[in-house]
Formats: structure tokens, sequence, C-alpha cells
């Protein structure tokens, strides 16, 4: 006699976790209503009724559809995508996103986690350097400032994140430290930062840290806008891992002293990998929150994917 295994039949399933009581079936009615009451509208406003194409906004508002007017995309995209970059040389920073989305795809896998996985990293990010920069392999020479759209907002959030996570573990450790130099420095940065706003550490770094620098020496203003955004970042991730050090157990401390172990190989292989599970969503909701933050690099003439979004939709040929 064969056994059917358990969640093969698709009906049983529906039957066992969406009409298994009355109050299961109501509420799965209640969501199918709603689904069929605002999904189908929707859907019919952006593919069925939207305008694809239009000269501009007025024969947009005009046009027969009214749905979306995706005309705007389909006439801006490249400097959605692009920014002021060269027009001939596009390819280049379109190339240059598709290998950061690969890296984050591949990283998200779990097959993927070794160490070979940095070097994949390494490699990705030095031919990204190679195709936005040029300069090398018969490629035009392209300065930093003509960087925009999608491609800079990848490449501030991914070097934001990469240099800010594990400054915020060092500050919540300090901020812990029972040496009271250590967390005093620790605190007094991490209460600075957060006491102030990212575009007046924006406006700072591209204003008034040339005015502290010696006489002929400067910072490239992307990379002054890295550093910002990468202390701003490293101060409100801190008191997120702090939070998670803080739910640990004293016990847990108490365990790893009994066995012997250091004072950093007990926060490496006991305490941290506890606590950055605990605080994984806050964790996610910061970062996620520093890829909104990017737009703020407009203050020093930089253009993200949001800033060229907001540019485009405000010039008049579009105002809609």
């Amino acid at each position: 006699m064969s056994v059917q295994k358990k969640g093969a039949d698709p009906v049983s399933w529906v039957r066992a976790n969406l009409f298994s009581s009355w109050g299961n079936t109501l509420t799965t009615l209640v969501i199918l209503y709603l689904l069929w009451k605002l999904a189908l509208p929707f859907l019919d406003w952006a593919l069925l009724e939207a305008v694809w194409w239009s000269p501009d906004g007025k024969a947009c508002r005009e046009a027969k559809g009214t749905g979306a007017c995706w005309a705007l995309i389909a006439d801006k995209h490249r400097f959605m995508l692009f920014g002021t970059y060269p027009f001939e040389q596009q390819w280049r920073p379109a190339l240059a996103s598709l290998i950061f989305i690969a890296l984050y795809i591949v990283s998200a896998l779990r097959a993927c986690w070794r160490p070979w996985l940095a070097l994949v990293w390494l490699g990705g990010l030095a031919a990204i350097g190679v195709l936005m920069w040029g300069g090398v392999f018969g490629l035009v020479y392209v300065e930093n400032g003509r960087w925009g759209g999608l491609a800079l907002t990848l490449l501030l959030a991914t070097f934001g994140i990469a240099f800010a996570f594990p400054l915020s573990i060092f500050l919540a450790l300090g901020r812990r430290s029972t040496m009271p130099v250590i967390r005093s420095l620790a605190i007094g940065f991490i209460e600075l930062i957060r006491g102030v706003p990212l575009i007046s550490l924006l406006f700072m770094a591209s204003v008034m840290l040339p005015l502290f620098l010696p006489e002929g020496l400067s910072i490239d203003k992307l990379l002054r806008a890295q550093i910002a955004m990468i202390l701003f970042a490293a101060a409100y991730l801190a008191e997120v891992v702090r939070g998670g050090l803080q739910a640990i157990p004293r016990g847990q401390y108490e365990a790893a002293q009994a066995l012997g172990l250091s004072y950093w190989r007990m926060m490496g292989f006991i305490i941290l990998p506890q606590a950055l599970r605990i605080s994984i969503p806050p964790l996610v909701n910061t970062f996620i929150g520093f890829f909104k933050d990017t737009s703020l690099v407009l203050i020093i003439g930089l253009f993200d994917l949001l800033t060229t979004i907001k540019v485009s939709l405000s010039e008049p040929k579009w105002r809609l």
C-alpha cells in the first residue's frame, strides 16, 4: 500500500491551510474579493489602458488610454539609468550594473558562501572600476562627475554597506567596552553622527572639508560623498548591532569565559553570530533606507537613480 506524501495533493493543502475553519474560510474569501477588486483594476491601469509612447506629457494625457503614462520612461530611460554618462559609452555602465546584480544574486545563494566568493567580488569590482573609469584597454576615460543613474546608486550603496557594516560592529563593541576611553569615543562618534542629518554631512564633505586640506591636496567629490555616507550608515548600524548584543543572555558570556576563550574569540565564535542573527530584520531595514538615502548626493552635483527620475518628471515637456 503506497502512502501519499504530505502536501502532495494541492486540494488537500488548500483545504487544510485556507478553508480549515469558518474563520479561515471567511478570511480567504475576503482576501480573494479584495484581490479581485484591487488587483484587476491595477493591471488594467498599468498594462491594458497604459500609454506606451507619446511625444510629451500633454499628448499622453490626451491619449485614448486612461492608464499609466509609461512614455516618460521610454523617452528618458537612458538618462534615468546612466545619468550624463557619454551616450556612445553607455554600454559600459549598463554592463557594470549587470555585474553588480550578478554579484548580488551569487552572494544570495547559500551554496556560494565559500572563501572564493571574496575573490569573485574583488574581480567583479575591478571590472566595474575599469568599465566606469576607462582609460585602459582602449576605453575612453570618463570622470566620475559624469556618472549617474542606476550604476551610481549601486556603487554608493554597495561600497557604503560593505565598509559601514564592519565599522558598525567595532563601534557597537566599543560602546559596550569596559574601557572608559574607548567607550567614550564610540559614544561620542555615534551620537554626533546620529544627531546630524545626512545632507549636512554631505554638505560638509563637499564644501567645508576642502577648506581644511593643505594647498594642492584635493579629494574627489565622489570619494568624499562615499566616506560621509559610510560614517552615517555605520553610526546607525552600530545601534542596531548593539541592540542584538544586549539581547544575548549573560550566561553566553560566562560560558565562553569559562571555556577560557579570549575576548575576540568569544565575540567572533559565540556572541556576534547570535547577535547578528537577532539583528537581521532591523539591519535589512537600515540597508533599504541607505539605498534611498543615496538620492541626497544631488547636493554635491551627482545624479543617482531616484534623482534622475525626479529631474525627468520636472522637465516641462513631461510635467503631468
